[in-house]
């Protein structure tokens, strides 16, 4: 699929000589086409490399996609520069009167937080209210779809008696469910996070389908009967080295951590990690793209 990204966004060099197809401005403005329209919020402090990740597991249908990053007014990020702020995100004021087609909240490490303390809070509500009628399908990931599941459905989170860091198997539930077609029975997933919803909350919400689950990391993906609304616990779209990355930024700060599960062969972190997740990312989020925008979107943005 072509990646359309502004011309000079640091990801696109990256992405080109991992052989993605990355699409400039000028030329997809000669196809006859209509690229879907994708709004990012990206919560994340280091945006940079959440932009490349997220931008690579959206890279494997041959739908243009028009990706549009969003970020807050009532937050200053400090782990990524103003310039690079400036200059490829925009602000929700901006943007407020279009309609996408999707759009993908992330993570973001404020989990160990009540939702109503996050400084950012209130503008994520109202952004979230603004979805439902200006987003035909969002795409919660992490902390994001803890937050859009408390929100629109009052589904708390509790936190684990320790951090759940490692890579887990979950099994896949309800294969006919077309975000989860494609897959195998079993499935492994990368997970970074103090914090949980549980699947008894999630049963009293009859419109919510579990789609994939694991004994120890709980509930992974599930989606509302619409498909306009998808939650996913964990961090699909993970690069190889992430957590090998926030272990030892971790351990550069004194914290102690855990060595990952099921991530360094033999437990030995001198070993290069074994990546056992990227079939699962590129399948989820090619199923997100194809049945849940593409296939259903309306061709004028406007009638959404």
């Amino acid at each position: 699929m072509p990646i359309k990204v502004q011309n000079e966004l640091p990801a696109r060099a990256i992405l080109e000589s991992e052989n993605i197809f990355v699409m400039d401005e000028k030329r997809a403005l000669s196809q006859d086409i209509r690229p879907l329209q994708l709004l990012i919020l990206n919560l994340m402090p280091i945006k940079e490399e959440t932009e490349l990740q997220i931008l690579r597991a959206l890279s494997n249908t041959p739908l243009q996609v028009d990706c549009t990053f969003l970020m807050l007014s009532t937050y200053v990020s400090k782990n990524t520069s103003a310039s690079h702020l400036n200059k490829f995100y925009v602000y929700f004021d901006e943007i407020k009167q279009h309609k996408y087609d999707g759009m993908i909240i992330t993570g973001a490490p404020v989990e160990l937080m009540e939702f109503e303390q996050v400084d950012y809070w209130e503008e994520l509500k109202t952004i979230m209210e603004w979805s439902d009628t200006h987003v035909h399908s969002t795409l919660h990931i992490c902390w994001g779809a803890q937050a859009g599941l408390y929100y629109h459905y009052g589904i708390p989170k509790y936190k684990r008696e320790k951090k759940l860091n490692g890579v887990y198997r979950h099994k896949v539930l309800h294969h006919k469910v077309p975000l989860v077609r494609g897959l195998d029975d079993y499935v492994m997933c990368p997970h970074s996070r103090y914090t949980e919803v549980r699947r008894e909350d999630i049963e009293k919400h009859r419109e919510l389908n579990i789609l994939a689950e694991s004994d120890e990391a709980g509930v992974l993906i599930l989606v509302n009967e619409s498909g306009s609304r998808i939650f996913i616990q964990g961090h699909p779209e993970y690069d190889r080295m992430t957590l090998n990355n926030e272990y030892y930024r971790d351990l550069g700060k004194g914290l102690k951590p855990e060595l990952p599960c099921n991530y360094y062969p033999d437990d030995n972190p001198e070993n290069r990690p074994v990546l056992s997740w990227r079939n699962l990312s590129n399948t989820v989020y090619a199923n997100w793209l194809n049945y849940y925008v593409y296939q259903t979107t309306n061709y004028i943005l406007d009638e959404i």
